[in-house]
């Protein structure tokens, strides 16, 4: 029989108490819109065929925008790592940081007075947006490695290559998916504003629900977008928990 220690149970706890939360408060809000009399707006809305294009559109955004991220900034601050130039650090941060800096709908607006509307407007705006976590997180996490492992790494013959891959980036990893979590985070609340450029998502919900006086339209598509968040949130935990190394 297995015996949990106290760690072990709050931990277990932890993990299985978030989805089924998340189950509950759905289940009471999709139980409280079957009560409703829907008008023909409403039932246009609020039915599984709907609901479920919806929220595709939303985890493709979210999650492909985060892989993006994820490619695109974890290279670059290997990159500036390796330099070990204090300016190089500092212009790679401030790039990063121009997404950000500016709101997320003015980023989204801009691109598609500029560009275009769409699915791949909205992409790139939010791989703007998400893009700093990551690469800061990335560089903090390799100059956190202790000075003394890197040099003991190296002392054992390893090559430079190799303590890269093989120590800083194992004991970085925490760090790393930190800022990765931050960014799915960051994802799933942005791609609300796709649907000022046509990208579709649970924006439409939230802002047709708005537009159109439809309080159960407009809550049911702020809950689904808070309960992504809390999910894909709840399984990065998961992922940090079982790829961190050893002893950390």
């Amino acid at each position: 029989m297995t015996v949990h220690t106290g760690p072990q149970r709050t931990r277990l706890l932890r993990h299985v108490a978030t989805p089924l939360a998340v189950t509950v408060v759905l289940v009471a809000l999709f139980a409280w819109v079957g009560t409703l009399r829907l008008d023909s707006i409403e039932s246009r809305t609020l039915n599984a065929g709907y609901l479920l294009d919806r929220t595709r559109e939303h985890l493709v955004l979210t999650v492909t925008s985060s892989a993006l991220v994820a490619l695109l900034a974890i290279p670059t601050a290997i990159a500036a790592y390796r330099v070990r130039s204090r300016v190089v650090k500092a212009v790679v941060i401030a790039l990063g940081n121009i997404g950000q800096a500016t709101p997320a709908v003015g980023v989204v607006i801009l691109l598609a007075i500029v560009w275009r509307t769409g699915f791949t407007t909205a992409l790139v705006s939010l791989v703007a947006y998400c893009f700093l976590p990551v690469l800061r997180n990335t560089l903090t996490g390799l100059e956190q490695v202790d000075a003394a492992t890197r040099e003991a790494a190296l002392g054992m013959g390893m090559t430079p290559r190799q303590v890269l891959w093989r120590v800083e980036l194992p004991l970085a990893s925490p760090v790393i998916l930190a800022g990765l979590r931050t960014a799915l985070v960051f994802s799933v609340g942005v791609a609300t504003i796709a649907t000022f450029i046509n990208a579709g998502g649970l924006g439409d919900m939230i802002i047709n629900g708005l537009k159109l006086q439809r309080f159960s339209v407009l809550l049911v598509g702020a809950v689904l977008v808070a309960a992504i968040a809390v999910l894909i949130d709840w399984a990065a935990g998961l992922v940090e928990d079982w790829t961190r190394p050893r002893g950390l």
